[in-house]
């Protein structure tokens, strides 16, 4: 099963990060985000990426071409350069990098990878989001509706506490709990090859050029998700996701170690 992950955005809104790095190589604990995505992707055996390079892609092509050597212990002999690599970090993975352009649009970078992907049916989300969504259920479903694409919705944590009232005295508080009613787009899609009739060249933006329309043709289906979900568009989300990490048994880690 192919997995298609956007990685090319400029990533504005995460500034303090992205002038350096791209969004998807901002880490979590040690990691880049991107990593944890396909930690999540590799632990339904969904093992075979193409990752839709733009702005600073180059870093993580970088990253991929190092990540065997540099998951390991390394001896180099000074002498004539040899270099034995022990315990190395690897996985099974098969990644594709793909330069998609670097002011492309999100389905217009999915256009461009298209034609490249073997597939009738793949996956797709966003490089900036982590989740414990349960990707076998979730294709599942999609196998078993008539839409072209079936997408996760989530109901994110809220920014702030919640309160309810009976007069002058609260009788909930709620510390950022989960957002009661509202869902959104979480992201973790799975698509059919149909959904190419909505392409329309590099400016096709995903959500309003292509979402909306299949929508509109009763072509997308959504698949409800209540366990965690958390994007990183923010330094404080940057900051909530370390946090989790370092206090053990983050809730996106379903794969072990």
């Amino acid at each position: 099963m192919d997995v298609v992950l956007l990685a090319g955005g400029l990533g504005t809104r995460l500034s303090e990060q992205t002038e350096v790095r791209p969004k998807p190589m901002v880490e979590i604990g040690g990691r880049p985000i991107l990593w944890h995505i396909m930690k999540l992707y590799a632990q339904h055996d969904f093992k075979d990426f193409w990752i839709a390079l733009g702005y600073k892609g180059s870093m993580i092509k970088q990253y991929f071409l190092n990540y065997y050597q540099l998951g390991g212990d390394l001896s180099i002999d000074l002498k004539d350069g040899n270099v034995e690599i022990a315990r190395p970090q690897t996985e099974d993975w098969r990644v594709h990098l793909i330069d998609t352009g670097l002011h492309t649009n999100t389905g217009g970078r999915l256009e461009k990878l298209f034609d490249r992907m073997p597939g009738d049916t793949f996956m797709l989300t966003y490089g900036d989001g982590v989740a414990n969504v349960d990707l076998t259920a979730l294709l599942d479903f999609h196998k078993n509706n008539d839409a072209l694409v079936t997408l996760t919705a989530v109901r994110p944590t809220a920014r702030f506490g919640s309160l309810d009232f009976d007069g002058d005295l609260i009788t909930r508080f709620s510390e950022k709990s989960q957002v009661r009613e509202g869902w959104i787009n979480g992201g973790y899609m799975v698509m059919d090859r149909g959904v190419s009739e909505y392409f329309n060249g590099p400016d096709t933006n995903l959500e309003k050029g292509i979402l909306e329309k299949l929508a509109a043709d009763g072509k997308l289906a959504v698949f409800k998700h209540d366990g965690f979900w958390q994007c990183m568009d923010t330094q404080r989300e940057v900051s909530l996701l370390n946090e989790m990490w370092l206090e053990g048994d983050p809730p996106w880690k379903v794969w072990h170690d």
